[in-house]
């Protein structure tokens, strides 16, 4: 097999994140759960917008995310998601290629508004998101070059973009083409919310083995199984794909994979600011440890490291030296 071009290609919502500083009477007044996330329209876009306080514009989505991560430990990674050709397309299309991630997919005219996600952030860093999925998803087969797959050592999916109709065919396309040039499927499951809607098609894929390392945290591999035992939930999950990860918050997080087990502990941290994109940047070493033929647990401990960082500042993109914080493993 020829070296593939990019180590990890991911495809996902493009979303720009819009994070301001709330406090529990304006989640009351707005009608939110706390550390909730809604899916609204670009009405209430707007409205909430408006009622918001200072917002900080930082090109996000889960995908994106962890492209950014991919990067930023040195790897070379692509992105696949649909954004509009306006204000908001053009800051995530140049945020993700000063990065150094090769964007795939064109801006158009006639997708609507780009995605957004507004964020509410409390003093306990609980994040609150109210996501227009807009432009996001208008992701279609078309825009999937096989060619472009097929230069990736791993195709990295998430589960937030199989709940319209319209991607998830691009994203099926996208496995076919791995799939047929012999390159690994990593599949996050986002959020519970996903897993309840999609469960039984979630179930489908890693029956029938279309899926090589699937991630999910501790609530979203309990969903999944349908118990409140976590080592039910791993064991049923690792029955049926070659490679599990789950992320279990302060918990650590436990691999299993290849006749073997390994878990590590949360790396330390000095301030807790914001949990936005802990999950995604955690992927995002644990798949660069993949592409760089690392095992379980330094794949593991690349993840934990990632999403240490991620945490003690606001917006999910990495702003320290990932590579300096993990030059000991790399």
């Amino acid at each position: 097999m020829s070296q593939p071009r990019f180590d990890v290609l991911c495809i996902g919502n493009a979303i720009v994140d819009v994070i301001a500083d709330a406090d529990d009477s304006f989640l009351s007044e707005q009608g939110l759960d706390k550390g909730a996330m809604r899916l609204i329209d670009e009405a209430e876009a707007v409205r909430l917008y408006g009622a918001m306080g200072p917002g900080r514009e930082i090109s996000g989505g889960s995908a994106g995310n962890t492209a950014a991560g991919v990067a930023a430990l040195g790897l070379a990674a692509a992105f696949v998601g649909q954004v509009a050709a306006d204000q908001l397309g053009t800051i995530y299309k140049h945020d993700i290629e000063a990065q150094g991630i090769a964007f795939l997919v064109k801006p158009r005219n006639d997708v609507g508004a780009t995605a957004r996600s507004l964020i509410l952030v409390t003093p306990d860093a609980q994040r609150t998101m109210n996501t227009f999925l807009g432009a996001a998803q208008m992701l279609e087969c078309s825009a999937i070059d096989p060619a472009a797959i097929a230069d990736a050592a791993i195709l990295y999916l998430e589960g937030y973009l199989w709940d319209p109709e319209v991607p998830r065919a691009a994203m099926e396309a996208a496995m076919a083409a791995a799939r047929d040039a012999g390159r690994k499927i990593a599949f996050t499951l986002s959020d519970t919310f996903c897993v309840d809607r999609h469960r039984d098609g979630f179930w489908t894929l890693l029956r029938d083995g279309r899926i090589d390392i699937l991630f999910a945290n501790e609530a979203e591999a309990l969903a999944m199984v349908g118990t409140d035992d976590i080592d039910q939930a791993i064991a049923a999950l690792a029955g049926v794909t070659p490679m599990l990860v789950v992320t279990r918050s302060e918990k650590g997080a436990i691999a299993v994979g290849a006749g073997e087990r390994a878990a590590v502990t949360a790396e330390p941290i000095e301030r807790l600011v914001d949990t936005t994109g802990a999950g995604d940047l955690f992927a995002a070493g644990f798949l660069a440890g993949q592409a760089r033929g690392l095992g379980l647990e330094a794949s593991l401990k690349l993840g934990a490291i990632a999403a240490a960082e991620v945490i003690q500042h606001y917006g999910a993109r990495p702003e320290r030296d990932l590579r300096a914080l993990a030059a000991d493993i790399l």
